[in-house]
């Protein structure tokens, strides 16, 4: 399937964070424009995920350990990791979720 990332619906899922959401079968990619300020309370889910910053500045703390990442930097989350983030700039996120979000359905 071929999508137009501008065309695809934007949700706002938790204050700040807006999200276009592409699944397949295996896996979700996330397309996030973030606030600068917002932040993304700690959490932890059974999905593998990987953040790449595209613009901005987001600090993000993984099991404890804080890193600023800019652009060019991606992540890799582990299951089950306990991690919280937040915006210190505008950010343009590309997130990828394995197995599907069931939750970013709508």
């Amino acid at each position: 399937m071929f999508y137009k990332i501008s065309e695809i619906d934007s949700k706002e899922i938790i204050p700040g964070f807006r999200g276009r959401f592409v699944h397949a079968k295996n896996f979700t990619i996330a397309f996030w424009e973030i606030e600068a300020g917002a932040v993304l309370p700690e959490h932890a889910h059974i999905h593998e995920q990987t953040t790449q910053v595209l613009e901005g500045q987001l600090e993000l703390t993984i099991n404890g350990k804080t890193t600023m990442c800019t652009a060019g930097s991606i992540v890799v989350i582990p299951p089950n990791a306990v991690h919280k983030g937040k915006a210190l700039s505008h950010c343009k996120l590309t997130d990828t979720f394995c197995p599907v979000r069931e939750d970013y359905k709508f």
